[in-house]
């Protein structure tokens, strides 16, 4: 089926390859580097493989040329994850923000790290697609995060970039409002690619996020995975401790730009989101 990995191939490949979806006339493909893979493959396949055999079958598999519309590097069965406070900076805003800001203190300085359940693949939203706001929250904010995907092993194969919108006003009355402030239509954004890698330590991954409204740029900033208390293994590894993921598993690793408490997100602004070598670009409706 396919022909064994040669050294040559980890160095061609590994660091630069980006896996993608796009929808064609004919139906959704998976793409490498920008050449659609067969028809039928799927994430939900690769992601069953360990990931030294992904990618020997990656690199095995016969490309052609087609042309199609990016969408999120996602399928229906896989789910989305998310971790907090994995940022300083993070902390400091979530301890602002809230009533009971002694809960996010502790949970930065504590050995097991906060992760939730963010959403379903059919509901994340893709590149060129619109992310929303909650109507009942009146501070809405993008976190621009760096996303692992991970397969049914446990390990990490790559990462893309999504934005887990949130809603602040919300998350601050009470921690215990968290899924309402981050899960509901249209606050789930990830792509365009997949950008896999060789193992668990993808290096000190840069992220930027620049907002824009009427063509003016409101906000920018920047971060480095580098900054993260907590390594990117030790977060997958309490994600899966007690649970499987079959199709394997995407999981938002924290942000660490936070706007100023008098900025918020309004309909018509426009979310550009660069992790790495990906660049993930939404509308707020």
């Amino acid at each position: 089926m396919y022909r064994p990995l040669e050294v040559g191939d980890v160095a061609c490949y590994w660091g630069m390859t980006i896996l993608s979806r796009i929808q064609t006339p004919a139906g959704l493909r998976w793409t490498l580097d920008g050449r659609s893979l067969p028809s039928g493959l799927s994430l939900s396949f690769l992601l069953g493989m360990g990931r030294e055999e992904m990618m020997r079958v990656l690199t095995a598999l016969p490309t052609e040329e087609l042309d199609g519309t990016a969408v999120a590097p996602i399928e229906p069965t896989q789910e989305v994850w998310a971790s907090g406070v994995t940022y300083l900076r993070s902390s400091v805003e979530r301890q602002a923000e809230s009533s009971v800001a002694d809960v996010y203190a502790r949970v930065y300085e504590a050995a097991r790290p906060e992760i939730f359940f963010k959403t379903l693949g059919r509901r994340v939203v893709g590149p060129g697609g619109k992310i929303r706001i909650r109507r009942d929250s009146d501070w809405n904010v993008p976190e621009p995060e760096l996303v692992l995907v991970i397969n049914r092993s446990g390990e990490i194969v790559g990462y893309t970039a999504g934005d887990d919108v949130s809603s602040r006003s919300i998350e601050g009355e009470n921690p215990l409002y968290l899924p309402q402030a981050k899960t509901y239509d249209g606050s789930c954004a990830m792509g365009p690619g997949i950008v896999l890698a060789a193992d668990d330590e993808l290096g000190d991954v840069p992220i930027h996020l620049s907002v824009e409204r009427a063509g003016s740029k409101i906000f920018a900033g920047d971060a480095r995975t580098s900054q993260m208390k907590r390594s990117f293994a030790d977060l997958v590894s309490y994600l899966v401790r007690e649970t499987t993921f079959d199709d394997g598993v995407f999981l938002f690793t924290g942000t660490g730009i936070v706007p100023s408490q008098d900025f918020t997100l309004l309909p018509g602004d426009d979310v550009t989101i660069a992790v790495g070598d990906v660049t993930l670009r939404n509308a707020v409706s």
